[in-house]
């Protein structure tokens, strides 16, 4: 009885004790499905939706840019065809499937594993493969859909650019990110599909223009068929608008006026910066900048369209004499109204350096130097006693040799040599001779058309130059236009060590150029009063026909407030001599824009501008400036 009853109550502690291994395993079962399912629940339920969900991108709109009047747009956005690819779902052959996609939407095998490299075989997310695809080729993919898995294509919005030509090069364009800008870019947001500016103010502003992207996610099992709830989404935000200093219509009155004439133009307000036109000719249009045919000839062109010369530099030539009178009078080197008799050569060292006007221009005041551009009344006065200390001085007080900072990338800095720069560089001592050669803005020293016109802002404004921009407001494209931010007026530099009374005596020898000197026979304009400079610049004995040419000045020239004036400085390239085409541009656009006139409006009221031949009345000395106003070659 004992050993049946001991017997029993091992069993039963042996079914107790299972009993409680069993509770309590289903205990830790219980809390650890507890643990998952409502602790971590959430988090393995994200998890999980992550594992089956599958992104799409919903395309932002990009911001339009508008003019200063916010008329009509610049650019907007056009519907336009996107081919995707989900590379996971391709199992065929890869690389014969991607030759033959290839083929079919015309492009290289090259590009094409740009866009889906080996490493994105397998990927289940969609590849953009190109952008732009003709309705065509997706009505060809559509019929042969068995034969091309894994495609899709969605309708998007292509950048259009209503303002072409000249625009070209101060609005850019946009194109798909490339490897390198991803690498840069890719913790702000972007991504290998995404489409950013490449140049301009596409460029310069691409983060408010760009908006932001939105996104859908649906659901699919592991062959990828949708399942589940419905998709949810985030939709996207739209960029923001851009308007412009630049008006339009001012922007192609100076194309127009340049024609087929390569240079630059550069019109500005004084009194903030804002810049009403920047145009360089020739130009391109950005619509199709893309297209690798078109841009190959661009690229090989002698003319260099994609070159914007309104932010390159060149020598300043005669139009530095305005600085050279700046220093004369402010450092009191030479008495303004003692003269100098120009034969029409002087001699430094063992050189001959011959005015422009071969006979001379006789006995000349300050005024008259600069009204006639007498090379040699400034090349003695730079040479005998302004010193080249004190011509850089006063050159870099302009701002010249550094950026003007106008919002746009690209920008060049000019030169102003110097002795010590010399010696470094060139290994050669400074001689008079580069003295006399900066003096009437020749040798080493370059300047932009910009900086030019930041140089006629300081007279204007007796010492204060302000910053040169191109956006006058940020527009919200949800709230009718709302303005989010105004550019605001900057200093950018203000002379302390030039007086009012000196800038004064430098916009009365300035405005004595267009009544007596040499622009007199060409600045016809008579509706507002111009004062100005022209400058003329040769390019060595290999091109001894052909010239740069300058002129630059503001209107009117008896304004009360420099918030009434504009500046307006002209640029032509490589012209043949005696053709005076910048000041004659120059005329043109400021009596367009004082007239309210369009170039052919204001070509019925002055006349033809495609004139070769100066006209009738001016002296023969007069005409020559342009042959030769600078140093000719020993």
């Amino acid at each position: 009885m004992q050993t049946e009853s001991t017997t029993g109550g091992v069993i039963r502690a042996r079914l107790s004790l299972f009993a409680i291994v069993v509770i309590a395993g289903f205990s830790i079962l219980f809390l650890y499905l507890f643990y998952l399912q409502v602790i971590r629940g959430r988090e393995y339920r994200e998890l999980s939706r992550n594992v089956a969900s599958r992104e799409i991108t919903i395309p932002t709109q990009r911001g339009e840019i508008y003019d200063r009047h916010v008329d009509r747009p610049l650019v907007m956005n056009i519907e336009d065809f996107v081919l995707q690819l989900i590379p996971g779902q391709v199992t065929t052959d890869k690389r014969a499937y991607f030759e033959r996609l290839a083929g079919v939407l015309g492009m290289s095998m090259k590009e094409f594993n740009q866009k889906v490299p080996p490493k994105m075989y397998n990927l289940f997310q969609p590849v953009e493969i190109k952008s732009g695809v003709s309705f065509e080729n997706i009505s060809y993919l559509a019929e042969h859909m068995d034969e091309f898995p894994g495609i899709v294509w969605s309708s998007t919005l292509k950048r259009e650019y209503l303002g072409t030509g000249s625009l070209s090069h101060v609005i850019g364009y946009v194109g798909g990110i490339d490897e390198s800008e991803l690498e840069l870019m890719y913790n702000l947001g972007y991504d290998r599909n995404s489409i950013i500016g490449k140049t301009g103010l596409e460029k310069q502003y691409d983060t408010q223009l760009r908006g932001k992207d939105g996104k859908r996610f649906r659901y699919v099992d592991v062959r990828e068929r949708r399942v589940g709830r419905q998709a949810e989404e985030i939709p996207p935000v739209l960029g923001d608008h851009l308007v412009l200093t630049v008006d339009r219509d001012i922007q192609t009155l100076c194309e127009k006026s340049l024609g087929r004439r390569s240079g630059a133009a550069v019109v500005l307000k004084p009194a903030t910066g804002e810049v009403l036109a920047l145009v360089s000719m020739p130009a391109f249009d950005s619509n199709r900048i893309l297209e690798k045919d078109y841009y190959d000839n661009l690229r090989l062109d002698p003319d260099n369209p994609l070159y914007n010369r309104a932010i390159s530099p060149f020598p300043p030539a005669s139009t530095f004499k305005a600085i050279m009178a700046t220093a004369t009078l402010q450092t009191n080197a030479f008495p303004p109204d003692k003269k100098i008799f120009c034969s029409g050569v002087i001699y430094i060292g063992d050189r001959a350096f011959h005015c422009w006007r071969k006979g001379g221009h006789g006995w000349l005041d300050l005024k008259g130097g600069v009204a006639n551009s007498c090379n040699n009344y400034w090349q003695t006065v730079g040479v005998k006693y302004l010193g080249v200390e004190n011509i850089v001085t006063y050159a870099k007080e302009y701002g010249l040799g550094e950026p003007t900072g106008i919002d746009l990338q690209g920008e060049k800095s000019g030169f102003v040599p110097s002795p010590e720069w010399k010696e470094d560089n060139e290994r050669m001592p400074w001689l008079g001779g580069d003295t006399a050669n900066l003096s009437i803005g020749q040798g080493y020293v370059t300047a932009t058309p910009l900086q030019m016109a930041n140089v006629v802002s300081m007279i204007v404004n007796n010492g204060t130059v302000y910053k040169p921009h191109l956006l006058k407001e940020i527009m919200d494209p949800k709230a009718n236009g709302k303005v989010i931010s105004s550019t605001e007026p900057v200093i950018l530099r203000r002379s302390t060590i030039i007086s009012p009374e000196t800038f004064a005596l430098v916009r009365e020898a300035m405005r004595e150029v267009v009544l007596s000197g040499t622009a007199h026979y060409v600045m016809t304009t008579p509706l507002v009063q111009v004062a100005g400079k022209t400058g003329t610049s040769e390019l060595g004995p290999d091109k001894k026909d052909k010239t740069h040419e300058w002129f630059v000045g503001f209107a009117p020239y008896d304004a009360a407030s420099s918030a009434d004036q504009v500046v307006v400085v002209v640029f032509v390239e490589n012209v043949p001599k005696n053709e005076w085409w910048a000041p004659r541009i120059a005329n043109y656009i400021i009596h367009g824009i004082f007239g309210h006139k369009t170039f052919e409006e204001a070509e019925a009221q002055l006349g033809k501008l495609d004139w070769n031949e100066p006209r009738s009345g001016a002296s023969s000395e007069t005409r020559s400036e342009a042959s030769s106003e600078t140093e000719k070659p020993d």
